[in-house]
């Protein structure tokens, strides 16, 4: 099969392709692709069988990311929790990926990896990688009959034990709700003992996605306490990331947080919601998303050539030891951030 490559930021197949396309989703828009471009750098390409000037039937999107701590590779795509080969037969899908082997052994890539959720790429020459469970919430019914399939004690009740606080809840994209939102990311960050992504990322994000994104905050008396990060495409709303403060938890912000952005993607007849990846030992995260009656995905990306899985964020403490982190002021956090997460995408 012969490839074509090409730009989806300067050709207008790509978002057309998108539109029409049931498996796209957020993280396969040109607003993303350009946040990563604009933030990392990273070149993005699209793989095709489609001749030049002719409509998209199969593509793959991947950015090339080039590294001397890494290595060069290709990876569809960086900061992504999923992101899916697209083609309208699984017969030329297979072909297509078979053909992006061939064109990775030609271009000596390090390796090529793809974060499929639901499409099958066994025979084509990608190995099972890093594995990670993925969550969707169904949004069918009313917003009450969503809340009654919550958990009653973890999620319902908490939810109104929010409701009755003298919480203030704001949404949007302004400078002053970016900042509020790093602050907590940053206290969440240092809980974990890893370092937060670049600043200049998530201003990126809301500038490149604009309305589709949305960070939501709660405070109380005027100090921000939880928030969160949503994007919506076609029907479904996605939460990408988060932060809160822990001296605030009895307060339950995240919980109500989340039923906003859940109760306006239903009121809007949104399908789904997306509540992203979750690392397969990070037990606590994956039962507060289950007690949402989300349903629990498995999420296996896969890499061409086969080998010993990449470096994945909460594998860091293999490569820099946690307690390093840990002891950083705020200041060389963020910085060692800055540095880092290009290399890791």
């Amino acid at each position: 099969m012969m490839l074509y490559e090409f730009n989806p930021l300067e050709d207008p197949r790509w978002s057309e392709f998108l539109c029409k396309h049931a498996a796209a989703s957020v993280f396969h828009t040109i607003e993303w692709l350009r946040a990563l471009h604009s933030t990392y750098g990273y070149k993005p390409v699209v793989l095709t069988a489609c001749p030049p000037g002719t409509p998209l039937s199969n593509a793959v999107v991947f950015c090339e990311i080039h590294s001397w701590v890494t290595g060069g590779r290709l990876v569809s795509l960086p900061f992504s929790d999923h992101c899916e080969p697209l083609a309208d037969s699984s017969e030329e899908r297979e072909s297509l990926l078979r053909a992006v082997v061939d064109c990775a052994n030609l271009n000596r890539w390090k390796y090529v990896e793809l974060r499929p959720v639901d499409v099958g790429v066994d025979g084509t020459g990608f190995e099972p990688a890093d594995q990670y469970c993925l969550h969707r919430l169904e949004l069918s019914g009313s917003s009450e009959e969503i809340f009654r399939r919550f958990h009653k004690d973890c999620v319902q009740r908490r939810i109104r034990h929010a409701e009755r606080q003298p919480l203030k809840y704001e949404e949007g994209r302004s400078e002053s709700l970016l900042r509020g939102f790093y602050q907590l990311l940053l206290l969440t960050r240092r809980r974990h003992q890893l370092p937060p992504q670049p600043l200049e990322w998530f201003r990126n994000l809301a500038d490149c996605l604009g309305d589709m994104l949305k960070i939501r905050t709660l405070s109380i008396d005027g100090k921000p306490i939880a928030s969160i990060v949503t994007i919506r495409y076609k029907d479904s709303m996605t939460y990408k990331y988060g932060g809160s403060d822990p001296v605030f938890n009895k307060l339950a912000g995240t919980a109500l947080l989340f039923w906003r952005a859940v109760e306006e993607a239903a009121r809007d007849g949104l399908r789904t919601f997306d509540m992203g990846r979750s690392d397969l030992d990070n037990r606590s995260l994956i039962l507060f998303k289950d007690r949402w009656g989300a349903a629990r995905i498995p999420l296996t990306y896969r890499r061409y050539p086969g080998g010993p899985a990449r470096a994945r964020t909460s594998d860091w403490k293999s490569l820099v030891a946690k307690q390093v982190f840990q002891r950083l002021p705020d200041s060389w956090l963020v910085a060692s951030g800055k540095l880092l997460y290009r290399h890791m995408g």
